[in-house]
């Protein structure tokens, strides 16, 4: 198996401006957390500062990594000393010191293998030293990445947020074989549309209808060992299981050779924040990254966050196809009704290209003709049971932008798109 993240140790102990020479604290391993069928090793950071109820952060280490090197070689002990969190190292004692992201086990909730075995040392961090189990969080590197990915999807009931350097989606690296490596997911060959990719998560907790928990994803663009391809299949996950639009809500640059985008809003603790380094390998995290998850977990503050609500009843998923000619345009679109609950009368809200215009339409009443369009239901598909569709569209003029509208909202709540 290729090595993820090896050789870099260095790189990070070289860059731990933030540690301090010494700590009242110090790192301990726990030797009986309860089920662990992944045989993994933990260890524990518990700070002086940490009062009653203490938040959590679930530190997971990149291939020929271990805990106390993760400890180590990152900033999240000293950050904990500063903000009075615990962290928890779990460590893969194997051979190339991978986690398992690929068997059926671990995509599954409660399935067994190393992510069983990491919500096993969340519970006991709970119980032991009464932390907050509404406050535990998860951040990784490479594999540790891959981890944090599949530790949402497996236990969206336990973190509340993570933070992915360097990885591929949930499922991504999923193999049939018995082998821990898959080439084509690592070599950014395996793309999806985001619902497929949000369907492997949902499908890994089957009837699980609470909140999901927000992530934050980073990636350098030059990354040879896991493509960058990936982290655009990481978005597309993300934000569909979140329910929120690929559309950024902001773009921006917090750093030279950062781009940065968040989805579904423009706050720190945004529900998905990509951030994308130029020039940048497999190397990640670097200095002060770090300062950024603790932020986007909201660990720097008294109180945590709020969490992601599950889509409202009435959310919808909307697929749209547009066939465009000289000056004129059809554009076939799917509604689809994702909530839990039958839809008795609907209006789907949309705006149009700036030059689009609509002149007929079939299935649904369209007005105004051009700008914010309201579609509404005809007599004969007003009722839509959860997970039916209906096919809707229109014909329209344009004056030379064909593209297709890229938000919609179903009775106000807005939709998944693609």
């Amino acid at each position: 198996m290729p090595a993820l993240f090896g050789g870099v140790v260095p790189l990070l102990a070289g860059l731990l401006l933030a540690t301090p020479s010494a700590r009242a604290a110090s790192l301990a391993e726990v030797t009986d957390f309860g089920n662990n069928p992944g045989n993994l090793r933990m260890y524990e950071y518990v700070p002086t500062s940490a009062g009653a109820n203490p938040p959590v952060l679930v530190a997971v280490h990149y291939c020929t990594g271990t805990g106390p090197g993760f400890y180590s070689g990152t900033e999240f002990a000293s950050l904990a000393d500063r903000y009075g969190f615990i962290v928890v190292y779990p460590d893969a004692n194997v051979s190339g010191q991978c986690f398992d992201v690929s068997s059926p086990q671990a995509l599954r909730h409660n399935g067994g293998s190393d992510p069983t075995s990491i919500a096993s040392m969340v519970n006991h961090v709970v119980q032991r030293h009464g932390a907050d189990a509404d406050r535990v969080y998860v951040a990784g590197a490479s594999s540790g990445a891959m981890m944090t990915n599949v530790l949402l999807g497996d236990y969206p009931d336990v973190f509340k947020a993570g933070a992915a350097f360097m990885g591929v989606p949930f499922g991504c690296f999923a193999t049939t074989d018995g082998s821990g490596w898959n080439s084509a997911c690592a070599n950014g060959r395996i793309s999806k549309t985001p619902r497929q990719w949000g369907d492997l998560v949902r499908a890994a907790y089957p009837g699980y209808s609470g909140s999901r928990p927000r992530m934050q994803l980073w990636h350098g663009t030059t990354d040879t060992t896991l493509n960058y391809n990936n982290f655009g299949e990481e978005i597309k996950q993300w934000t569909d299981v979140l329910g929120v639009s690929r559309t950024p809500v902001l773009t921006d640059s917090p750093q030279p050779g950062w781009t940065r985008t968040r989805y579904g809003a423009d706050s720190t603790q945004a529900p998905v924040e990509a951030i994308s380094v130029s020039g940048v390998g497999h190397s990640l995290p670097t200095s002060g990254m770090t300062a950024r998850v603790i932020s986007f977990f909201g660990l720097h503050q008294a109180t945590p966050p709020p969490t992601t609500p599950p889509p409202a009843n009435g959310a919808c998923r909307v697929t749209n196809t547009v066939s465009a000619w000289n000056n004129g345009l059809t554009d076939n679109i799917t509604l689809t009704n994702t909530g839990s609950s039958t839809l008795n009368g609907w209006t789907l809200a949309f705006t149009l290209r700036s030059g689009q215009a609509i002149i007929s339409g079939w299935n649904a009443t369209f007005a105004p003709t051009s700008g914010a369009v309201t579609a509404k239901n005809v007599s004969y598909n007003g009722t839509l049971a959860p997970g039916e569709s209906t096919s809707i569209g229109f014909q329209a003029t344009h004056t030379g932008d064909t593209g297709t509208p890229t938000e919609f909202e179903l009775n106000g709540s807005a939709c998944q798109v693609g």
